[in-house]
């Protein structure tokens, strides 16, 4: 559980300076270990901020991860040391993550400036700094022409990553890290699946013209809305006719060629966005597992939504071929394995998590994949299919797990798009996931 500091109550929610103080709490959140998400959420928790300004912090949060490289960096030109509290470091960052994109941020500098200061004044964590956060950005807004080139000598104030990670990249994609690493600072698109029980996509892009929404078709059942807004404002969304589900991920459910009467083990399954999927194509027999009971009440809430239904079970997705556990003993037609991994293709929709992850996660995770991996091969039946999904860029993780696992396991590997690039552009948009399928041997 963060800490969270409660402003002042004469505070207004639509400021600027509001939205600064809360912002700046999360990221300090996430400086400390926390997932940006749940930081927000426990923020949100506590605070009566109505939507509108809930969403101008996340969107601050947001933007503020994917320029902290370059807020740190400047940071380190403008204070001899860091400032402290972490709070005030946070509150700094967000504001230099505005003043650097002034004009896609929409702020006038002199407007943020004002504001960070007056944010500071509200915090009690941060009344004393009022000076300081004033002389720094002053000295920034000053001194632009010469600091910026300064800071973005370093790599992670060019882009905005750990070194690392930027390292790791040029490694793997020697021809592709500059374009996945500009894919990964952007902000997604809101993608939907339309749901094929209730509408086609014609029908579907018919009903956002009807609503004065546009949007365009992306893939089979895939629809990118021109403009994101609240899951309450898409039209059909709270009647299950959509889903918000990214492009690349819809391609798990069709690559698993379900047909009705099929046993199907969705493993890994929360929040159960491909376990909907799958049952939208086809009646099944699907049991969706996940380790944590918690999660399992999103699952239930997503399949509720979309009037279907599917068995939810917790349980180790390592563990279960054995005596006791979670599985039956009866064997399953297909196998939906959407490992655990470092998440390193989805950093747009997950800022936070170039900045929460080491180095050493993959190897780690890897291990972890593979074993569930080979205990889930054991609940297949003959000619029966399992679909390997990550959403990881790097190949200890995909491509060489992958290769291991069909080795080990004379596995037949049948065609699937492999690894996925995140782009960015107005022909394709979508994240950086893998895919692997595999037939198990007929007995």
């Amino acid at each position: 559980m963060i800490q969270i500091s409660l402003i002042s109550p004469s505070a207004k929610a639509d400021s600027l300076a509001y939205q600064l103080a809360y912002a700046a709490q999360a990221v300090t959140a996430v400086r400390a270990g926390s997932a940006l998400p749940q930081a927000l959420s426990q923020i949100f928790a506590r605070t009566d901020a109505p939507p509108p300004a809930r969403g101008a912090i996340q969107d601050l949060s947001y933007r503020t991860m994917r320029r902290l490289g370059l807020a740190d960096a400047l940071l380190a030109l403008l204070a001899n040391k860091p400032p402290q509290p972490e709070v005030l470091h946070g509150l700094l960052a967000c504001a230099l993550a505005l003043l650097a994109d002034e004009e896609e941020a929409g702020y006038d500098s002199f407007t943020v400036v004002d504001q960070a200061v007056e944010a500071a004044a509200l915090s009690p964590d941060m009344s004393f700094a009022k000076g300081v956060v004033n002389a720094i950005l002053r000295r920034f807004l000053r001194e632009r022409a010469t600091l910026m080139p300064q800071a973005t000598k370093t790599p992670p104030g060019t882009w905005n990553y750990p070194t690392w990670w930027i390292d790791r990249l040029k490694a793997a994609y020697p021809e592709d890290w500059q374009r996945i690493l500009h894919a990964g600072n952007q902000a997604p698109p809101l993608t939907l699946r339309v749901n094929r029980r209730q509408a086609t996509v014609e029908q579907y892009l018919a009903t956002l013209a009807a609503a004065g929404m546009a949007g365009r078709q992306v893939g089979p059942y895939a629809v990118r809305l021109a403009k994101a807004v609240p899951v309450q404002q898409i039209p059909g969304f709270a009647a299950g006719m959509v889903s918000v589900q990214d492009a690349a991920a819809q391609l798990a459910a069709p690559l698993l060629d379900v047909a009705d009467g099929m046993r199907v083990l969705d493993a890994c399954a929360a929040p159960g966005g491909k376990t909907g999927h799958l049952l939208e194509l086809a009646d099944l027999d699907l049991l969706a597992l996940d380790h944590d009971p918690r999660r399992l009440g999103r699952i239930d809430d997503n399949l509720q939504r979309l009037n279907l239904q599917a068995r939810l079970t917790a349980g180790d997705a390592r563990q279960g071929a054995g005596s006791g556990g979670w599985w039956d003993g009866q064997g399953f037609d297909r196998i939906l394995a959407d490992v655990p991994c470092t998440a390193s293709g989805i950093v747009r929709r997950h800022p936070d998590i170039r900045w929460l992850r080491r180095k050493t996660d993959t190897a780690q995770l890897a291990t972890l994949s593979a074993q569930i991996l080979d205990n889930l091969w054991q609940m297949l039946r003959p000619d029966g299919k399992l679909l390997l999904v990550t959403c990881s860029l790097w190949p200890q993780e995909s491509e060489q797990q992958a290769t291991a696992f069909a080795q080990k396991n004379n596995a037949i590997r049948l065609p699937a798009p492999g690894q996925l690039l995140p782009t960015a552009s107005a022909e394709t948009d979508h994240d950086g996931l893998f895919y692997a399928l595999f037939q198990k041997t007929g007995a």
